[in-house]
């Protein structure tokens, strides 16, 4: 151990993409970046062109059946796992996947890294999915134009979470979804800003009665916004 919560072996993502140059990207600053520099968590962004053949190094074709757009191929796919795939699951994201939520990204983050699959024009071929067993994950019910934005947003959710990368381990335990809730609001100076007051109890400094302000908003906001968190959230605490 190095330090505290921290190994020899750090938490190592492998992208397999067929633009690596869109990594770090948003990953190499901030948090993540600051963490990446200190080696507390690995990147490594494969092309996947490099595991094509041919002249022209196609990584797509027609689909069988007809329709519009291309295929990625899984002999290509095939090769570049075998040939890159780091520790972890095999993720591909994917609109149809998992829908990602904190709970999974808690899952990706005790583990011991991820390769990410990123699908391009019309996806990829579902053989190449069984066979490596791929775990398919998705960011919600909209469409990209590739799963590289995706994989950004699911390794930034995730490499906040390892050991040492957030200063305060508070922070952590007091983010939306950790108790299923969503974030109650925040406030800071001026004390009065165009006559709109902090709601008095944050400036009593009475601890207890913030904490149960903060619960009560807290709940109030995910029985509004969320009634399918809402729904979750009492059927746990009953």
């Amino acid at each position: 151990m190095t330090e505290e919560g921290l190994t020899s072996s750090p938490w190592a993502a492998t992208v397999l993409t067929i633009f690596p140059d869109m990594f770090p990207g948003p990953l190499g600053v901030s948090l993540a970046g600051r963490a990446l520099a200190e080696g507390k968590w690995s990147l490594q962004a494969v092309n996947l062109r490099d595991f094509a053949t041919g002249r022209h190094r196609s990584v797509d074709d027609e689909p069988f059946g007809g329709g519009c757009g291309m295929v990625m191929r899984p002999d290509v796919l095939d090769a570049a796992i075998r040939g890159a795939r780091g520790p972890g699951p095999l993720v591909y994201l994917t609109p149809r996947g998992r829908l990602l939520d904190q709970g999974l990204v808690r899952e990706l983050a005790a583990g011991p890294g991820a390769t990410v699959l990123c699908g391009r024009f019309e996806g990829v071929d579902q053989r190449v999915l069984e066979a490596h067993q791929a775990l398919e994950v998705s960011l919600g019910d909209f469409v990209l134009s590739g799963g590289e934005p995706a994989a950004l947003a699911m390794l930034d959710a995730v490499v906040r979470l390892l050991p040492g990368v957030v200063g305060k381990k508070e922070s952590l335990t007091e983010e939306s979804f950790e108790w299923g809730l969503l974030e109650y609001p925040h406030y800071t100076r001026p004390q009065d800003w165009q006559g709109r007051l902090v709601p008095e109890v944050l400036t009593s400094g009475h601890h207890e009665k913030v904490r149960a302000w903060r619960r009560r908003q807290a709940e109030e906001i995910t029985r509004q916004r969320r009634p399918d968190l809402w729904d979750r959230y009492v059927a746990a605490t009953k």
